[in-house]
């Protein structure tokens, strides 16, 4: 108990109380390392009381890390210019000599790793406050829950998380366990007026698989200081892959057939193609927007929300796409705005909010006015792309009353979804587990948008679109789903969506409301409640049930014309698809030879089809199953 010995100096008897409570030497022992690393003028235990979590609420405004908004409840945090999102350059894992996750996963020596991140990290906290929390990932006392600790001196980090996870010291207290997730954050040198990070050149963010523990200095942006976010979703899977679960970046909600009745979907999308937007589509219910856990439970599929928070992007959030979230955004409640524009009656703005641009405000840039630029000529937005919110699920009117059930929810199906103009029908459901977890998730590609990366179309390989996350082998993350799936008795289907289908001209081929329409077939097809084609791609939906399902849902009639040339068979685009794939693969270690043996034969269906009937076969020709 030396550990908790020295802790007793270095903090007032009412936090050293509450930390000695814990009982849990593991706890003491992480936390004296950095206290005499960092060196923390006080030091703050987060227990789950309500006057702790106030606490953290009036420390974020009175360091100036957040400000008071016209609506009670509502504060603003800027981030610094350069300081606006995941760095995922110097996002690594620390591996040991010979150890490699293979191209597509950033990593460094971990010897080296942990000296330059800890010497980054060393005497950080001198004069400042160090606050210790708490969580839960997943529901309380549950099959699904993991405990995890946070060392920041990050006010506004602390107040994040205690928005987007739940309370965990009573869990700690209960459980006195040793494998818990270990988060430390250090903002490093901040500056006196703006209080954001000044070294952001410094900015470092390591993953120590081995010691369960996440590394972040000279940042404060939370995708890359919210320790239980992305960084835990990293831990997570390395975890799952021993205990034969699934740690994934996807969403979670409830769909609703025509009866009324619900049933429940995972979704994995990357960045810019529907996600959210389909996580929140009017008439549904949401469990949550971005990381999921599935286990094996009696023989089914069952899926918990690991948040209970939403860090959303708020770019083009506004009353007419989103009601229900526009309406949580626009009330009093607790919300954390970030890099949004705040006009001169305290109000927020952000791009593509249904109101006038304000003339002048403040945003992350300073004072803000139409044709400000920076150094190089570019002009600032008003509000920065990726700006964010931060709300609680509660908050919203279409929240699941399953949120916080320890047992989760059984999964129906699960969906995955990517940005593609040329190849892919709007909806299909995979042949079978195997043929979907290989062509339609570890397959997933979706094109860039002119926005993100100045060149449009260009395709970019996104596994269950968790590249960015995989913490082991490519290869062994694919087997994890594909034995997943073997062990069930109830086995969920899998689909695949795309919104973004386009003719010869660029124009879309969807409107942005038949996302709606699609869903609803999907939830037929777990009703089993009606039938479907067979494609050498898989099953996709009959004329007449789309048809219906346009007219319900929608109010509109739906064209044969429309139908025709939206899912129609493309095999010249989806043979140059599976050739890239499999060109990828071929170029990694240890990927499973069924992934090859599945993609040869839908490569021969195809190739079979193509010399019978042509290149381009209208969906009215294909059989029913």
């Amino acid at each position: 108990m030396k550990a908790l010995e020295f802790l007793k100096t270095r903090m007032d008897k009412a936090n050293f109380d509450k930390l000695a409570g814990l009982e849990n030497p593991s706890a003491y022992e992480f936390l004296a390392e950095f206290v005499k690393l960092m060196n923390p003028k006080s030091i703050f235990i987060r227990t789950d009381s309500s006057q702790d979590i106030e606490y953290i609420r009036k420390r974020a405004l009175e360091l100036g890390e957040e400000k008071q908004l016209r609506s009670k409840g509502n504060t603003i945090h800027f981030d610094g210019v350069l300081d606006q999102a995941r760095d995922k350059k110097n996002t690594k894992y620390l591996l040991k000599e010979g150890e490699s996750f293979g191209q597509y996963i950033n990593s460094t020596d971990r010897e080296k790793g942990l000296e330059e991140v800890k010497g980054l990290l060393k005497g950080t906290m001198a004069g400042r406050e160090m606050f210790v929390c708490f969580f839960c990932l997943g529901p309380l006392d549950s099959e699904f829950s993991i405990l995890a600790m946070q060392i920041t001196d990050s006010s506004y980090v602390a107040h994040s998380e205690d928005i987007l996870y739940r309370p965990g010291y009573e869990e700690f207290k209960r459980k006195k366990k040793d494998d818990f997730f270990r988060f430390v954050h250090s903002s490093g040198e901040v500056d006196p007026q703006t209080k954001v990070s000044v070294n952001v050149d410094k900015r470092r963010v390591y993953i120590d698989l081995d010691g369960n523990t996440v590394y972040s200095a000279n940042t404060q942006y939370a995708g890359n200081t919210v320790g239980l976010k992305k960084l835990s979703l990293r831990l997570a899977i390395k975890r799952a892959s021993s205990q034969e679960w699934l740690a994934e970046h996807m969403f979670l909600m409830g769909v609703h057939n025509l009866k009324g009745e619900k049933a429940y979907f995972c979704g994995a999308y990357p960045s810019m193609c529907g996600k959210t937007s389909t996580a929140m589509i009017t008439g549904e219910t949401i469990i949550g927007d971005d990381i999921a856990y599935l286990r094996q439970l009696s023989g089914k599929a069952h899926a918990v929300n690991v948040e209970r928070g939403i860090f959303g992007i708020i770019k083009d959030v506004n009353s007419k796409d989103d009601p229900i979230l526009f309406e949580a955004l626009t009330k009093e409640g607790e919300t954390i705005f970030s890099n949004i524009l705040i006009d001169d009656k305290n109000e927020p703005f952000w791009t593509g909010k249904d109101c006038p641009v304000p003339h002048e405000g403040v945003n992350f840039a300073g004072k803000w006015f139409p044709g400000k630029t920076d150094k190089e000529g570019s002009e600032y937005p008003a509000s920065h792309k990726n700006a964010r919110y931060t709300i609680r699920l509660s908050d919203l009117k279409n929240v699941d009353e399953n949120l916080e059930d320890p047992k989760g929810v059984e999964v129906k199906g699960i969906i995955y979804g990517g940005r593609d103009s040329d190849t892919s029908c709007p909806v299909s459901q995979s042949l079978s587990w195997q043929h979907g977890v290989i062509t339609k998730a570890a397959s997933l590609e979706s094109e860039t948008t002119a926005a993100t990366l100045g060149q449009e179309g260009v395709r970019v390989f996104n596994p269950m679109s968790n590249i960015d996350f995989v913490s082991i082998l490519l290869g062994t993350y694919i087997k994890m789903h594909l034995d997943f799936g073997k062990k069930l008795k109830e086995i969920p289907f899998i689909f695949h969506a795309n919104y973004f289908l386009r003719d010869k001209q660029g124009k879309f081929l969807n409107a942005i409301e038949d996302k709606r329409v699609w869903l609803k077939w999907m939830r037929l097809r777990v009703d089993r409640a009606v039938g479907a084609l067979i494609t050498p791609l898989g099953l996709i939906p009959k004329y007449e049930d789309l048809n219906e399902l346009f007219r319900k849902v929608l109010n509109k009639d739906y064209a044969k014309d429309d139908y025709a040339e939206q899912f129609k068979l493309r095999i010249p685009e989806n043979l140059a698809k599976i050739e890239r794939i499999r060109n990828i693969y071929k170029g990694l270690k240890e990927i499973p030879q069924i992934l090859f043996e599945e993609l040869d034969k839908e490569e021969k269906r195809l190739l079979d089809l193509q010399k019978k009937s042509g290149d381009y076969i209208s969906p009215f020709t294909f059989p029913e199953e």
